[in-house]
């Protein structure tokens, strides 16, 4: 019963051992169905035609399917618009030659194992290619099989490598300006990330696929190499063997041996010229677009006298004596019908194409079709008259910091992308987009921030080192470049990448050259960012403010403030480095001040008194206290009467020697107060704190200057010191 129990269970033609068949038949069926899969069988089955012998029928096949494939190639070439539509030719080219390299070494194997049987040893497809070409004769087989080899390697596959090489170097060598062009639209908004990373993705597929077409193209090179010496050793072998072996007669053995070789040959060097030329029409197609016919047909017929006189000069041809005028004729013909219809098929054209456009702008003109009033405005006019608000000109040696910046840093357009995010956080409006261009005038290392295209500011960096500071302002002792860091004016050091640890380590700070731009630019933005503020962002302010405070915009603007006055004010805001972002607060300021004056400065001070918190919080230092210096009650006095005039009117008229022994004054305070570490806040009355700001920011512009109404009544404060 056991026996009965294992027998049926997994005896030798039992059921067990079919199901079994059959799981690993689905398993292979699976797996063949996968394009990876069968793309390595296929690849496998090459490689073991290079040691394992075929039959003829066989080989036939495969030197059928050898040929298929470059025509396919070819076909494919011809209707493609771009080269990068068929980036994988490079490797189609490795594979193709493998193939012929395998059904070279599975017909030598048959040329020389059989060949004293007679032509059709290697196959049908070999003697039908060798009868057909030398008609008998294996010198004209020998003669064109020469010419043929001649042509691939010395014309087709030495000009496709020595175009594919320079297209190479060419497109390597214009990287950097591309990408420069994708991040300076990418900065100016013009473009969204998807579309930059994706023309990036291109830009790096097309350097890797003329990279790899440069190499690909010695893969032909070497082909055509290998034919030759094939043919070689066929011939010689076939012969020694035949003649040795099988006593066959010289000249038999010459005459089947050589058809049977040329055959051979013409059966794989055909298939290779056609990728060759494939190969040629692929990296050639670099500068033109749509495909093969139009590109080519279009440009050599769009030149009508060019056409007539080509037919012209080969009419003259056929009058000389003894030329067939009868043969010259359907030629000349055709191309001076080509030279006389051409011109009027693309004026055909492009009447249609106008009546196109002119039914797309009736029906786009309004309503009854009318058309717009006034011509249309000139755009390359418009075009210059543009400013870029915000441009950094880069020399030609930083463009690294855009393209390939080194390693531990940022890319630059990504950190002035965070640097905007940053400002509208922290300030309360998007700033402009930067617009980022090389200028070749500039030396190398140095780039320039302009703002509304006046030059604001200008360094000098290093693009492959870091800028060094120590922040205790001691000497520092690192091998390196001295310099001046450009924002703030501090002595540095630039320093070579393996010199960042030593200095973190010794408390020095360690910025790379991205980010000195960038520090540079956001000091540079928030000096002149009342110059940004224009009329349409402050419309545009009140525009995305959230939907529960429209009703207290449409309350106060433009009842009691126009958007211009409302401009003023967060501009007077701005000048100080006050943060516009509570914007329904400022409102709330402006409407309780425009009920008692119409003074722009006494309405930015009631609306800073209304932001007193956030200013307070914006001035507070780490031991959380303001750290105060006053002003003693005879600069009060002396400034409160020095004014004169009412509201906008309002001016001072401090004798000048008062006013420099005032700023001598703050000058020596303040910086005593720095040297021991403190940036104290200037503190004044309501009444004279805009003047004493106008005159503190001509020589301290970073000083903050705060009105009494201003501090907070939970701010802690502490007076360092009087003036």
């Amino acid at each position: 019963m056991a026996l009965t129990e294992h027998n049926g269970g997994g005896g030798g033609g039992g059921p067990g051992n079919m199901a079994a068949f059959g799981e690993m038949w689905a398993v292979t069926k699976a797996s063949l169905k996968r394009g990876d899969v069968a793309m390595a069988i296929g690849i496998l089955i090459v490689v073991v035609g290079l040691i394992m012998p075929l039959p003829a029928v066989m080989l036939d096949m495969m030197l059928g399917l050898n040929v298929t494939i470059s025509i396919l190639i070819l076909m494919v070439v011809l209707f493609i618009e771009k080269p990068l539509q068929l980036s994988s030719y490079p490797t189609i080219l490795l594979i193709t030659t493998l193939l012929r390299l395998s059904l070279n070494m599975a017909s030598t194997r048959l040329i020389l194992t059989q060949g004293h049987e007679g032509t059709s040893a290697a196959g049908h497809v070999i003697e039908a290619f060798a009868s057909l070409v030398m008609g008998g004769d294996f010198v004209i087989g020998v003669i064109i099989y020469a010419i043929l080899t001649i042509v691939n390697f010395k014309v087709i596959t030495a000009g496709s490598g020595r175009i594919a090489e320079v297209a190479a170097r060419f497109t390597l060598d214009a990287m950097p300006g591309k990408q420069m062009a994708i991040d300076a639209d990418l900065s100016a908004g013009m473009i969204e990330e998807s579309t930059a990373r994706a023309r990036r993705k291109e830009l790096e597929d097309e350097s890797a696929f003329f990279g790899s077409m440069d190499g690909a193209s010695k893969f032909v090179k070497g082909d055509a190499v290998a034919g030759l010496m094939i043919m070689f050793i066929n011939i010689i072998g076939g012969v020694t063997i035949a003649v040795l072996r099988h006593d066959m007669p010289v000249m038999t053995a010459l005459d089947t041996f050589t058809k049977l070789t040329i055959g051979d040959g013409l059966v794989s060097q055909i298939p290779a010229l056609v990728i060759s030329i494939s190969a040629g029409f692929l990296v050639s197609k670099a500068g033109m677009g749509g495909s093969t016919d139009k590109a080519v047909v279009g440009q050599l017929t769009g030149h009508s006298q060019a056409l007539a006189l080509s037919a012209g000069a080969v009419g003259v041809l056929a009058l000389l004596p003894g030329m067939p005028i009868l043969t010259l004729a359907p030629v000349i013909g055709a191309v001076g019908f080509a030279a006389w219809y051409m011109p009027r098929l693309r004026a055909k054209k492009e009447a249609e194409e106008a009546a196109a456009a002119e039914e797309a702008a009736a029906a786009g003109a309004g309503p009854g079709g009318m058309p717009g009033a006034g011509p249309a405005p000139d755009e390359p006019i418009a075009t210059a008259l543009a400013i870029d608000l915000i441009r950094l000109e880069l020399g030609y040696g930083l463009l690294s910091l855009i393209n390939q910046p080194q390693a531990g840093s940022h890319r630059l357009t990504d950190q002035i992308k965070g640097l905007r995010r940053q400002i509208a956080g922290e300030v309360g409006f998007v700033m402009p987009a930067v617009r980022i261009q090389d200028n070749l005038q500039l030396p190398p290392n140095t780039y320039i921030i302009r703002v509304k295209e006046i030059e604001a500011g200008r360094g000098d960096i290093r693009p492959n080192m870091l800028l060094v500071m120590d922040p205790r302002g001691d000497a520092m002792s690192l091998p390196g470049e001295q310099t001046v860091e450009p924002t703030f004016g501090l002595p540095a050091i630039w320093i070579e990448p393996g010199y960042r640890e030593e200095a973190l380590f010794k408390g020095y700070t360690v910025v790379d050259p991205s980010t000195v731009v960038t520090t540079h630019l956001t000091e540079l933005i928030k000096d002149n960012m009342p110059e940004l503020l224009s009329f349409t962002e402050t419309q545009k302010l009140l525009d995305e403010t959230d939907k529960e405070h429209q009703k207290l915009i449409a309350d106060v603007v433009p009842g009691q403030i126009t958007v211009g006055g409302l401009q003023r004010v967060l501009q007077n805001l701005l000048a100080e480095r006050v943060s516009i972002r509570d914007l329904p607060t400022i409102l709330e300021g402006v409407s309780e001040a425009t009920s008692q004056t119409r003074s722009i400065t006494q309405i930015t001070e009631h609306v800073r008194s209304r932001l007193a918190r956030q200013i307070c919080d914006a001035n507070t230092n780490e031991m959380g206290f303001i750290p105060l210096v006053t002003l003693s009650p005879e600069w009060e006095q002396g400034f409160a009467e020095s004014l004169v005039g009412d509201g906008d009117d309002r001016q001072l008229t401090m004798a000048p020697s008062r006013l420099q022994q005032f700023i001598t004054s703050v000058r020596q305070t303040f910086e005593r107060h720095a040297m021991m570490g403190e940036s104290p806040v200037l503190l004044t009355s309501p009444l004279i704190r805009p003047f004493v700001r106008s005159i503190v920011e001509r020589f301290r512009p970073a000083t903050v200057v705060m009105s009494q109404n201003e501090i907070h009544p939970k701010a802690r404060i502490k007076t360092l010191g009087q003036i």
